[in-house]
């Protein structure tokens, strides 16, 4: 527990420092207040058989998708966003189109203000899983790929939410701290059926499971602390910088070790409808992979704002 709060003040120190830069505004007014933006980046790239430099035809195009629907009244705070993103890539010499991003996420934050304060009473819901397929790729023997299925829709699925204490000093920064957070995940029995011989059983178990779930299980449930951060400002004219960050601690096993996942996006706008993006996101989650998972993505594309 005190390697997490350690961990915790470290990574959301730099989104106070955020907070000294905000300028006073005023009043949060009640009702609806919804944002958003849609992008398409594509790239592509060509070569004809006389070609020498080198290089292989390939496209790629990504599908994003941001969008906050926040309510206030009086003292009561409600925050939603709903987060999209699908990319796909294609190589002349691959025989599959493959992924190269794929996640819907859904938060909702419920507060209720302390006095006068930017500190509220609240319960998080948070959910999270995939559109379609992923596969791990290899060759048979006679040197052609294949792939293998290895997740797919709501295998895994993440669902999470608790009770806490959230910091909100507008909609573009705001801390949950979330003490008690039940977790469930959930997948494919396809993925964890392995028969009812106790080798094959332990064997399933020693090595992790399927994402944390045991061998002939379809659900794991845990119990721990989680954080979120959100922080998103104005570095130049035109120049949007969003950090988002979630941290959780499950008390029931290896409390120490934390689940990380931190996403930075960087907006640069040409026009209305001309961005360059840039995207960098970071995931330690030790019942899916021993060590961390790194994305990243730079565009310029079409953005939509809604």
């Amino acid at each position: 527990m005190k390697k997490l709060v350690i961990l915790t003040i470290f990574l959301i120190a730099p989104f106070a420092l955020f907070a000294q830069d905000e300028e006073k505004k005023d009043e949060p007014k009640d009702g609806w207040s919804k944002s958003g933006n849609i992008s398409l980046l594509f790239s592509q790239a060509a070569f004809n058989d006389e070609w020498t430099g080198g290089g292989t035809s390939n496209y790629a195009a990504n599908l994003s998708l941001a969008y906050d629907a926040n309510y206030r009244q009086g003292k009561l705070a409600w925050d939603n966003r709903i987060m999209a993103d699908y990319g796909i890539t294609k190589t002349k010499d691959q025989e599959f189109t493959r992924k190269t991003n794929d996640r819907l996420e859904l938060n909702s934050i419920l507060g209720r203000q302390i006095n006068e304060s930017n500190w509220y009473y609240s319960f998080f819901m948070n959910f999270r899983t995939q559109f379609t397929s992923g596969y791990a790729y290899s060759t048979d023997t006679e040197g052609n790929e294949i792939r293998t299925e290895t997740t797919k829709l709501l295998s895994p699925g993440y669902i999470q939410g608790g009770p806490g204490f959230l910091w909100k000093k507008n909609d573009n920064l705001k801390v949950n701290i979330a003490p008690a957070t039940a977790k469930l995940i959930f997948v494919s029995s396809e993925f964890t059926d392995v028969g009812t011989d106790p080798a094959l059983i332990m064997a399933f178990n020693d090595a992790g499971g399927y994402f944390g779930v045991e061998a002939n299980e379809t659900t794991r449930f845990e119990f721990g602390a989680a954080v979120g951060a959100y922080a998103k400002f104005e570095v130049m004219p035109n120049v949007m910088l969003e950090n988002i960050l979630n941290l959780y601690s499950n008390y029931l096993e290896d409390p120490q070790n934390v689940d990380i996942d931190y996403t930075l996006n960087l907006v640069m706008a040409v026009n209305k409808w001309i961005t360059a993006n840039a995207s960098f996101q970071a995931i330690y989650d030790d019942n899916a992979v021993q060590g961390f998972q790194i994305r990243e993505s730079l565009g310029i594309g079409i953005t939509y704002g809604l």
